[in-house]
């Protein structure tokens, strides 16, 4: 990359840092991130979501795709048809290797089990990176994602596309403005369910497709046989070895204005019960409750936030403010302020009650934002991208918490953030960290 005055990774560590301390105020500085100023992009994951996060940040006129890698040669050749000029690989290690000074960026579009090593091993190349949510499987990659990301100085955004719509943006605004006061407490939901133990670990083996390298699927996971229609293209959400379940899958997406709006962290504590306890797969529903440091938009020093998901929602008696027969819907979060309660249903417009109050409450004129266009300017060194690891990291963390808490159903879970372990429940520390597979060790992790 050029340098202009100082480097770019040097300007976004102060960038960084000065936006812990207060408001962000970018200088008049700008950073070409390849000889011609345009950004040279890298795919890891070209179908399913990975299409739509292709073809949202390749759209951005300053893109040139360069190169895609999918363990799916199918996949690959659909990809390739739209990008003809880009090279092609099967391994993101060695498309990372042999693009070494020729890319600037990817984005990370794989089943959860392969977000952390892909992501690191780019930003310990100085990439900057766009990976899906969660952003990553474990507890402890989170951590160490996030701390890599800030040490390099990279630019980063995690795949929660929503944190940047207006609805999302709409509600965190009504919250900081103070329309329903300080919040009492929260509940969070989903009517998501991702469980199917008959089919999760059937018995026997199944020829591997010649389109798929089994091999680079399972990646840092344990090896198991291939079975037809039960881990790849999609089913790997129900099971803890690849997927985060539907906790892991919503979670990060439904507890982000939440987090945004009352600026939570990492909790203090996490208390779980759950309709199954399995090692191979998650249950079809939990009910996880929160415990979190109070901020200066809460009622008091501590606060308690819930997550539900296979259908569980809260009762609409936690909330004063919500008319009598009112129907949730089937996913989003309620907000208990001291003035009103805000509804903020996932993808759809938030509200505001008791609707007498609020009838005319004045909605905040948003410019209309795109998140995949937010991390491409972020990594031209224009703005820092809204849900950057920073934030996106802690975000994770909660969220994922609640994947090991599930395994210890009725237990108290006392959360030490500073050294990422849980001070009264050994067997869950366990549970914190994996062990990669022989021959996909990733630097760092």
């Amino acid at each position: 990359m050029k340098k202009q005055g100082m480097d770019r990774r040097s300007f976004m560590k102060q960038v960084a840092a000065a936006s812990v301390a207060g408001p962000l105020i970018l200088p008049n500085l700008s950073f070409a991130s390849s000889a011609n100023g345009r950004l040279q992009h890298a795919a890891i994951g070209v179908g399913g979501q990975g299409t739509s996060d292709l073809g949202n940040i390749s759209s951005h006129k300053l893109v040139d795709v360069v190169a895609l890698c999918d363990i799916d040669s199918e996949r690959l050749t659909v990809a390739s048809q739209r990008f003809p000029k880009a090279r092609l690989y099967s391994d993101w290690r060695v498309m990372l290797d042999a693009e070494e000074g020729h890319i600037d960026s990817v984005n990370v579009s794989t089943p959860d089990h392969t977000h952390a090593p892909a992501s690191m091993s780019a930003i310990k190349n100085g990439l900057h990176v766009y990976c899906e949510k969660p952003l990553t499987h474990e507890v402890y990659e989170t951590r160490k994602v996030t701390e890599a990301a800030r040490e390099q100085g990279v630019a980063t955004q995690m795949g929660n596309q929503i944190h940047s719509h207006e609805f999302y943006r709409t509600a965190v605004h009504w919250v900081k403005e103070g329309a329903i006061g300080k919040v009492k407490a929260w509940h969070s939901w989903c009517g998501a369910t991702y469980s199917n133990e008959t089919k999760l670990r059937p018995a026997g083996e199944d020829p591997i497709p010649a389109n798929v390298d089994w091999d680079l699927w399972i990646g840092v996971g344990q090896m198991r046989p291939y079975k037809h229609d039960t881990y790849h293209p999609f089913k790997w959400r129900n099971s803890r070895e690849f997927g985060g379940g539907a906790t892991g899958d919503f979670g990060c997406h439904i507890f982000d204005p939440v987090f945004s709006a009352i600026d939570v962290n990492t909790p203090l504590s996490i208390k779980s019960i759950a309709e199954s306890n399995s090692d191979d797969i998650h249950p079809a529903w939990v009910e996880n409750e929160y415990l979190f440091k109070g901020t200066d938009w809460t009622v008091d020093d501590t606060i308690v936030g819930t997550w539900r998901d296979g259908g569980k929602k809260p009762e609409t008696s936690v909330s004063p403010h919500l008319p009598k027969g009112f129907q949730l819907p089937a996913s989003g979060s309620l907000l208990i302020g001291e003035e009103g309660t805000l509804l903020i249903p996932h993808v759809d417009k938030p509200s505001l009650y008791p609707l007498n109050k609020f009838e005319k409450y004045p909605k905040p004129k948003l410019a209309p934002l795109s998140h995949y266009h937010d991390f491409v300017e972020a990594a031209l060194g224009n703005v820092v991208a809204g849900s950057n690891f920073d934030f996106a990291g802690p975000l994770t963390e909660a969220v994922l918490l609640g994947n090991v808490a599930n395994r210890f159903p009725g237990e108290t879970l006392q959360w030490d953030a500073k050294n990422l372990k849980f001070t009264n429940f050994d067997a869950a520390n366990a549970l914190l960290q994996r062990n990669y597979r022989k021959g996909f060790k990733v630097r760092g992790l």
